[in-house]
């Protein structure tokens, strides 16, 4: 094995083969698809690998079946304990399933009821699901204590070679139905599991493919972590790409990727949003916002990658329908069509009547209005959405609502306060 300076192991070719030989029958061979859209859009060869048609709608089973098949038969008489609101949880389940063992699954009490419906419909009697606490950190802190007290092995969802080197069967797979040339490849980052075991099999078969981790901005603890030289824990994440933002990386994940990686990239959750809804509509693929990311981070990488062969890691396909709104709501905001004002109305009859004939555009749309008459004063603040045809339509907007002399507040660059109103 190869050392690093703190004693860290890192993951093998050699031990990746062995897990693909593991996961036969286990995991789908997912394919490698050619996306004719995203191709023309960039003047690029985009391919997509797609882990979110996965037995379970992520590359989670690879690496959880793997540590599991890599324990002795006396470990796994005793069961296996899990800390996941996701797609770890369902990786787990599956694999307990498979292997006939007694898994125990911790879950945030606020873990959406389809999310633990689909625990248990994986894991079947195999499993049992224990929702404790209100937080991620509260799962994973029950989940120790149980260990401990049960004597039980720890499925951890990225820090553990034998994860690692499960995950990266999904570089073997790339490598091996890619019949070109392979000049980027782009992975998401969350703990960093899958951007280890994936960028250890191309550093030794693809030496020459640039290899390029994804991360949400609202939770960039790999980059901090390497701009650092050592792991940090993030104060604060935005949770929205739920498949990626962590506070804290691993510590064996983050010399692996310090070592395997040429660059970590930061992608806005809005523009995941954007992209989320575009492969829907234009390929009918079906992608959680961890899932999206690489695909959303090709409008930053444009200019190099024009001619190249591309590939970018769609590793999941659990969204969950009920945040779509959310979703749409992102990506309005972060294209520039959606903005909310606090406007003070002239309390008398014809002010709102002015307002839609003198000061919204022939395209713009009122998507919420919310106001209620003071009696007692001149003006009344209304709360109103709208919502543009185009970007550029904005300042114009501005300059009518100025030229009427509306007394108003622009919400979208007061973050405290547009948390609080929208």
């Amino acid at each position: 094995m190869v050392e690093a300076d703190k004693n860290i192991t890192f993951p093998e070719v050699d031990n990746i083969y062995l897990a693909a030989d593991r996961l036969r029958g286990v995991a789908t061979h997912t394919p490698l698809q050619e996306n004719l859209n995203l191709s023309d859009k960039y003047s690029a060869n985009i391919f997509l690998k797609r882990e979110d048609l996965q037995v379970v709608r992520s590359y989670k089973i690879r690496g959880a079946y793997n540590k599991m098949a890599s324990l002795p038969p006396a470990a796994l008489a005793k069961g296996v304990v899990c800390a996941s609101a996701g797609n770890h949880a369902q990786g787990v389940a599956y694999a307990c399933r498979k292997m006939q063992v007694k898994g125990i699954i911790f879950m945030p009490t606020t873990t959406p009821n389809q999310k633990v419906k689909q625990v248990k419909l994986f894991g079947k009697e195999f499993v049992e699901v224990q929702l404790v606490g209100d937080t991620y950190d509260d799962a994973y802190h029950a989940a120790f204590d149980y260990v401990e007290t049960h004597d039980s092995t720890f499925v951890h969802p990225f820090d553990d070679l034998q994860v690692m080197e499960g995950q990266g069967t999904v570089g073997l797979e790339i490598f091996k139905d890619a019949h070109f040339k392979i000049d980027y490849l782009l992975m998401a980052i969350g703990g960093g599991g899958l951007a280890s075991g994936v960028s250890t099999v191309f550093r030794q078969l693809s030496p020459k493919t640039k290899l390029i981790g994804v991360e949400p901005q609202g939770s960039p603890s790999m980059k901090r972590a390497i701009e650092e030289g050592h792991v940090v824990t993030l104060d604060e994440i935005d949770k929205f790409v739920d498949g990626a933002a962590v506070k804290r990386t691993g510590e064996m994940t983050f010399e692996v990727c310090r070592r395997n990686l040429d660059q970590v990239l930061l992608v806005p959750e809005g523009k995941v949003c954007t992209t989320i809804l575009q492969l829907y509509n234009e390929d009918a693929i079906v992608a959680e916002p961890a899932g999206a990311l690489t695909i959303a981070a090709l409008d930053f990488l444009r200019d190099e990658i024009k001619g190249k062969n591309v590939v970018c890691l769609v590793s999941g396909g659990n969204n969950d329908i009920t945040r779509t709104e959310e979703i749409k709501e992102r990506s309005l905001l972060y294209e520039g069509l959606k903005h909310y004002f606090i406007i003070r109305f002239p309390q008398r009859a014809g002010a709102m009547r002015e307002f839609l004939s003198d000061v919204l555009g022939p395209t713009d749309d009122i998507t919420l209005f919310e106001y209620s008459k003071k009696t007692n004063r001149e003006r009344g603040p209304a709360l109103v959405g709208i919502e543009l045809k185009q970007k550029a339509d904005f300042e114009a907007l501005l300059d009518r609502m100025r030229n009427a002399k509306i007394h108003f507040e622009y919400l979208n660059d007061k973050p405290d306060l547009f948390e609080f109103l929208i």
